[in-house]
């Protein structure tokens, strides 16, 4: 079997999996907020995972507050800066290639909250204009209460200037919330180095268990609660932690932070991969080819195929890979990330993504460049539209 969506969530890595069973086998269980020795033990556990968080991510342990996971933390960021805008603070500018969580929060503050949303332009490889953001800000000045712009497409893989859009924010003295939870634990990133005022993390994909997250937040003292509890995280996350998968946040990050630099190795056999691929066959097309993509990611598209034939194509060698963002995968048309790049339904409907972790054999893209030869071949004989 070969598992290709792992930007979609990822499998328990192996590490992870050791330490669970000894973990397990323990039989150390408890609630961490109350006072017995067992309970401050995991308690201590938390606060020994908070610590490698923040050293791994380049922040401070009392910038990090665990939670359910991606989700759940842009939900808090945005109530956070939202309920907390000042008169006249009412525009919010983001980017039409965001996850769907994002515009389904936005499209909520604007209908019930009477927030404007205003969006920045994007090239054709879908990488932020950083000249647009600019534009926008001068265009509402001193109306914006937040910009909320991702670090990496979670559909084509391309990084987006967020180092760049941070610093232009702080400029303007204006929040920036950008959605990390396809880079942390896939590429580089240092927080305090970044700029940003917020960024969200969710175990499962990075190898943890599904379920944990995070948030780290720059002032902390923004954060207001969510979820209503007791003192767990500080007053601002209530609700037992999920302590088990916190723990294995701590061992996933620890393992990606020793082996990051597989990550070249991975990007050159998927160099390799696309190009062979496109030499095969020059109707491919390769989404964001001319931009900075996340080492393991490749869509691509061959016009007038269904990406759900080459899909069922693949699974049928047991290679699983899925047509658009795992949100999206049951949706048989161009996704709403493409369509805004510009990209028609003759070849929107048509890509499979493809993304792999440093974790695995780069030997795998050599039977995936195989099975799409197959498929393509096949395929490409029947085109159904």
């Amino acid at each position: 079997m070969i598992y290709a969506d792992y930007n979609g969530s990822a499998p328990l890595l192996p590490t992870v999996r050791e330490y669970l069973k000894k973990r397990v086998e323990s039989d150390l269980f408890a609630n961490p907020n109350a006072i017995h020795s067992l309970s401050q033990k995991i308690a201590k556990g938390i606060e020994k995972c908070r610590g490698i968080v923040a050293e791994t991510l380049g922040c401070y342990p009392d910038q990090v507050y665990f939670n359910s996971g991606a989700s759940e933390g842009i939900s808090h960021i945005f109530h956070s800066i939202l309920e907390q805008a000042g008169p006249g603070k009412n525009v919010v500018i983001t980017s039409p290639i965001e996850h769907s969580v994002i515009p389904s929060a936005l499209n909520f503050y604007e209908k019930h909250r009477g927030f404007k949303l205003r969006k920045v332009q994007i090239d054709g490889d879908g990488v932020v204009n950083v000249k647009s953001l600019e534009q926008l800000l001068d265009e509402h000045n001193g109306k914006v209460a937040m910009v909320a712009v991702m670090a990496v497409n979670n559909e084509t893989g391309v990084y987006q200037p967020y180092r760049e859009l941070a610093r232009i924010c702080r400029s303007r003295g204006v929040e920036f919330f950008c959605d990390t939870t396809q880079l942390i634990g896939k590429g580089d990133f240092h927080f305090e180095e970044s700029g940003l005022d917020y960024a969200v993390c969710s175990g499962h994909k990075l190898g943890a268990l599904s379920g944990s997250g995070f948030v780290i937040v720059r002032e902390p003292s923004k954060l207001l609660p969510l979820v209503f509890g007791s003192t767990q995280e500080r007053g601002v996350r209530g609700g037992t932690q999920h302590y088990l998968g916190i723990e294995t946040l701590a061992v996933a990050l620890k393992e990606f932070s020793e082996n990051k630099h597989k990550l070249q190795q991975l990007a050159a056999a998927k160099e390799v991969f696309e190009a062979s691929l496109r030499e095969s066959f020059p109707e491919c097309v390769v989404i964001g080819a001319g931009a900075r993509r996340l080492a393991g990611t490749t869509l691509i598209g061959y016009p007038g195929i269904h990406g759900q034939a080459i899909q069922i194509e693949l699974e049928s060698q047991d290679i699983f890979v899925t047509t658009s963002s795992a949100c999206q995968d049951n949706q048989p048309e161009t996704s709403k990330v493409l369509q805004a790049m510009g990209i028609d339904d003759r070849l929107g409907r048509g890509v499979v993504r493809i993304s792999l972790s440093y974790s695995q054999s780069q030997n795998e893209y050599s039977v995936l460049r195989n099975a799409l030869h197959a498929a393509y071949t096949k395929l490409g004989k029947i085109q159904s539209f």
